[in-house]
């Protein structure tokens, strides 16, 4: 989800309107709604003191507003949270295992894709665990992802790739 995604989303969750917040956030009263307009828009991007004074006022952290940086654990855990937010996942506990899961039932259209992209994710992973497939293979469908995903009727393995000095074949085309 992108900042201005999150500032609605926020603003919206507590009942917010773009015009209350811009004034709370100092903006003069002509123009404040605009204001708002343009950073849920993303035709304007809040600099940082400008995110943290949203968040203090939204009652919730920076890292909610920002758009994640998912390479640090807390940047992933708010990745997770919007995903949630949109009905797309939801967390359980199964079997003593804490679990991600598509939010099918209650998600929508957008879970039910999300599902069955993970099932085809989840099938390629048990065919590198059973041998079926190299890492290689492997790594090769998931960077290539979706060319090799034919996820309503099979999943296609690309082939190897020519590498310098080795011949190899072609990748698969789709049907």
């Amino acid at each position: 989800m992108a900042t201005g995604e999150r500032i609605r989303f926020f603003r919206t969750l507590r009942g917010m309107t773009q015009k209350y917040l811009g004034i709370e956030l100092g903006f003069p009263d002509n123009s404040a709604d605009v204001r708002l307009a343009q950073y849920e828009s993303e035709d304007r991007t809040p600099k940082a003191d400008l995110t943290a004074s949203m968040a203090e006022i939204l009652d919730v952290s920076p890292k909610a507003i920002a758009v994640p940086d998912i390479d640090s654990m807390d940047g992933l855990m708010h990745t997770l949270f919007a995903l949630e937010d949109r009905n797309l996942i939801r967390i359980a506990n199964v079997d003593g295992m804490i679990c991600i899961r598509a939010a099918i039932f209650d998600g929508g259209i957008h879970a039910a894709d999300l599902e069955q992209r993970l099932q085809s994710w989840e099938k390629q992973a048990a065919l590198l665990k059973a041998g079926d497939i190299t890492k290689e293979e492997y790594d090769r469908w998931r960077y290539h992802y979706p060319e090799f995903d034919d996820s309503s009727i099979r999943v296609k393995i690309p082939e190897e790739v020519p590498t310098k000095g080795k011949r190899g074949r072609k990748p698969q085309k789709k049907d």
